[in-house]
């Protein structure tokens, strides 16, 4: 196929090399020569660099090289283009300029996509005399890394065109997942959950950014913490993303913005390119700070209170702490509590538990070392040290557990997280923007995570996700927590979250 890569900056060179390599023509162009020569270079010098590795062969690699075409000209007649895939700066007039030189020099039968990130595809295609012919071909940087594109059929696009795309884009060795024209596609779209909870988490106090990030990697598994990944994304690009599928969503409550982005972004500290963000970067950026080392007595006995979802009683015991049995705590005894969207002040007041010594521990299963200690504002100081020394100590003397201290809040850091990552996930697949598989598929892909959400939210059970989150709801009062349909009726008929169940079409 003989392809044209119209932008030829980051995402523009990417696609080229992706293509190449794929074994199809490219035609690279832009508006600016200098630009494609560096990005012909550029795409030279990775390909160089995979014959040094032993990724690719020396033939293979020149092959591909013969394959890219520089173009002086953006509008050049193409009789033997195929497909266009244009990927120039974030503007709507700029995009449908573009698409309209490109109609007046092609032939009918090329196919139009766009590499928008956030911009509606029906919009963009409005603009040319067939609108029919243009879908979304949303990629991610790096392009040749990022195994999964997003392939956006507009409302008018043709249906042959977004199978056709998907072929290709697997052919060259990639995913494609089928996205609705909606704000934030998919990856964007889902990647909501996290932040805006986190943000949600900082905006309360529960914790600084640091202690929210090690929760989200050592609880949750995630590679980067939410914090991180703003300030390694841009917190500028952070803050306009969540503005823009806030707004595109009619202002959704589950999606709603922080506060503190704006302010942020208005002081210039976005992140990593900008020296500071949510931490500072640079060689003269001091150490993070360490954690607190553990000073209270690991000897200091245990009443675990409540529920024991986390079977709190044995894991302690076998490290050798002193676990009272009984129902009730002496008079010295730390009194611990595992809540599942409540708060460790509300079960303190409706078990009847001395409030100063009545701390809470998150009861989701950690991925890494490390446990979460919840203080209330009427805990003893002294008593959380204690229970922070005794929830660091391990069995068969492995390695000690690191231990988060934070304010108590309905569900704890990482339940909350969880919950909104599942939420808006499952949003996503109630208002059928993308299949529960693609769902996971992209999430994972182009998010990194784990687990796909809806399989994560499975693994944990959709009963145990309905219950999280009415309690969430119910605690706080914020629409945000609110239980989904999907999450809801699945819960209700004993299906899983992944399932897509029966529609009515089906059944005519």
């Amino acid at each position: 196929m003989r392809i044209r890569i119209v932008g030829a900056g980051a995402m523009g060179r990417g696609i080229a090399q992706w293509a190449v390599v794929g074994g199809h023509t490219v035609e690279l162009c832009d508006v600016r020569s200098e630009a494609v020569t560096a990005a012909v270079d550029f795409v030279r010098s990775m390909l160089e660099r995979a014959v040094e590795k032993g990724r690719m062969s020396a033939g293979d690699c020149a092959a591909a090289l013969g394959r890219l075409v520089p173009l002086d000209d953006p509008w050049a007649p193409g009789p033997d283009v195929a497909l266009v895939v244009e990927a120039v700066r974030e503007d709507l007039d700029t995009k449908a300029e573009v698409f309209g030189k490109l109609e007046e020099a092609l032939p009918d039968s090329a196919v139009f996509a766009t590499n928008t990130s956030s911009l509606s595809v029906t919009r963009i295609a409005a603009s040319l005399r067939d609108p029919g012919r243009l879908a979304g071909l949303h990629f991610f940087n790096p392009v040749p890394l990022m195994k999964i594109v997003e392939v956006v059929p507009g409302a008018a696009t043709r249906p042959e065109i977004p199978p056709a795309l998907t072929a290709l884009v697997e052919s060259c060795g990639h995913r494609a997942v089928t996205v609705a024209d909606a704000p934030g596609f998919l990856v964007n779209h889902a990647g909501r959950g996290l932040v805006t909870e986190a943000l949600a988490l900082l905006e309360e106090s529960v914790a600084d950014p640091a202690g929210i990030d090690r929760i989200a990697r050592d609880v949750l598994g995630l590679r980067m913490g939410p914090f991180e990944l703003m300030d390694l994304t841009g917190l500028d690009v952070t803050a306009a993303v969540i503005e823009s599928i806030w707004q595109g969503f009619r202002r959704e409550d589950r999606l709603r913005p922080s506060y503190l982005t704006p302010n942020r972004v208005a002081a210039g500290l976005h992140g990593r390119k900008t020296g500071r963000g949510w931490f500072t970067y640079g060689p003269d950026a001091p150490a993070p700070a360490a954690e607190p080392p553990v000073t209270g007595d690991a000897d200091r006995p245990v009443f675990v209170a409540g529920e024991d979802t986390l079977g709190l009683r044995t894991v302690l015991a076998s490290a050798g702490a002193t676990v009272e049995d009984g129902p009730a705590p002496s008079a010295g005894a730390l009194v611990l509590v595992q809540v599942w969207g409540t708060t460790v002040a509300a079960a303190a007041a409706t078990l009847g538990l001395p409030p100063a010594r009545t701390l809470g521990v998150d009861p989701l299963t950690p991925s890494g070392r490390r446990r979460v200690l919840a203080v209330t504002p009427a805990s003893d100081p002294a008593a959380a040290r204690d229970a922070r020394a005794v929830l660091a100590r391990a069995a068969d003397g492995g390695d000690p557990w690191a231990v988060s201290v934070v304010r108590d809040t309905a569900g704890s850091v990482a339940q909350r997280l969880l919950s909104s990552v599942v939420s808006v996930a499952a949003s996503i697949a109630e208002r059928s923007l993308a299949t529960p598989a693609d769902i996971d598929l992209a999430v994972t892909a182009g998010l990194g995570y784990p687990s796909g959400p809806l399989a994560w939210g499975d693994r944990i059970g959709a009963a145990r996700m309905l219950e999280l989150q009415r309690s969430l709801h119910a605690t706080t009062g914020d629409p945000r927590h609110r239980p989904t349909r999907w999450l809801t009726e699945r819960a209700q008929l004993g299906l899983a979250l992944t399932d897509p169940g029966t529609p009515p079409e089906a059944c005519a």
